[in-house]
């Protein structure tokens, strides 16, 4: 018997994907500087939160990790390929019943480990976002930066020169990056929000397709075991001779039907909130509304800066922070490099908390 290890011949687009164009595909999937191996995991872990600035070092290992968490389905996603063939090639020695349900069972476990592929593509669109927020921070610290060392100049002139006329230079500058740091605070502040909401819809949306998706595959997995007579027999009784081929082949296909006419609007799971949840709902987003209403009109406060010498910038085009805009491959070369030397580069090595 011809043994088949995919459900589809062809990858035409699915009713999911012409709804909701694919991701590109996961930046985790190549150019690893550790390999597959435990190790790359233990060292992003590890490292990550201990280099660049102090605001985005959270952040940055929050990235890391989901990285790790990323690149462990993607394995699961290729070891259950490797099960579902294995299953499929026990199966040939066992009777044709058994060895028909287990070539289709391992068709649909296939299909699972390429449903986990695909996942981790879209996964990582909350990951990058996730990123682009860590990446504001760094930008942001800048403009911190420079109000605390001009507060310092001034205490400092104030200790041992009292009247000394740099003291009003100084405090003029001051109240320029004051206000520049609010800008700059102010920008951080929408951007965060914006981007995790973002973030967490990419993720849920991924979740929710992929559980439903699962669903259907184990719901015809269910009916395919039905095929299989699991009746006791006597010493030297003979079964009846199988004869569900093409019923194992019209299942497959409703599933492969089911899976490709998928889409979010026909979910089951819905998600009902109760009568005292969506009073609490309601009432917040009325205070929302309402605070939006009769407060102060901030819609222009994200226009760009001018290009002065003054003005907040970002992290790209501070010398001190110019790594911050670099892939996690860079970054990770970075930090094998540090460690090798043992020189941070201008920036202090932290121990991340345990």
């Amino acid at each position: 018997m011809h043994r088949t290890y995919s459900m589809r011949q062809s990858r035409a687009p699915t009713a999911s994907q012409i709804e909701n164009p694919p991701p590109p595909t996961s930046s985790t999937k190549g150019g690893r500087l550790f390999g597959r191996a435990n190790f790359g995991h233990a060292f992003r872990k590890g490292t990550a939160g201990a280099f660049g600035p102090d605001l985005a070092k959270k952040l940055s290992q929050l990235v890391k990790m989901e990285k790790n968490v990323m690149r462990s389905m993607e394995l699961v996603g290729r070891e259950r390929m490797e099960v579902a063939q294995q299953l499929s090639l026990w199966g040939e020695l066992c009777d044709d019943d058994v060895s028909d349900v287990t070539d289709k069972l391992g068709v649909l476990i296939y299909e699972i480990g390429e449903l986990e592929d695909q996942f981790v593509d879209r996964y990582d669109q909350y990951r990058v976002t996730m990123k682009s927020i860590r990446n504001i921070e760094a930008s942001v610290q800048p403009s911190r930066d420079r109000k605390q060392k001009i507060t310092d100049q001034i205490a400092q002139l104030k200790y041992k020169e009292p009247n000394s006329p740099r003291i009003v230079v100084l405090e003029q500058e001051l109240v320029r990056a004051e206000a520049e740091s609010l800008v700059a605070e102010a920008q951080l502040s929408n951007i965060t929000r914006e981007k995790l909401k973002a973030a967490f819809t990419y993720q849920f949306d991924a979740m929710r397709e992929h559980c439903e998706k699962l669903a259907i595959i184990a719901g015809y997995g269910t009916h395919l075991l039905e095929l299989v007579d699991d009746n006791p027999v006597t010493p030297g009784e003979t079964r009846p001779a199988y004869d569900g081929y093409e019923a194992s082949k019209a299942i497959i296909q409703d599933c492969e039907d089911a899976l490709t006419n998928w889409v979010s609007g026909s979910a089951v799971v819905k998600s009902s909130l109760s009568t005292r949840s969506r009073t609490l709902s309601q009432r917040r987003k009325n205070a929302v509304k309402r605070n939006a209403e009769g407060g102060v009109d901030l819609s222009g406060q994200d226009q760009p800066l001018k290009s002065d010498r003054d003005s907040w910038v970002p992290a790209g085009q501070h010398g001190e922070y110019a790594g911050d805009e670099v892939s996690d491959e860079e970054e990770e070369e970075d930090e094998v490099a540090t460690g090798a030397n043992g020189q941070a580069r201008g920036r202090t090595e932290q121990p991340t908390a345990a």
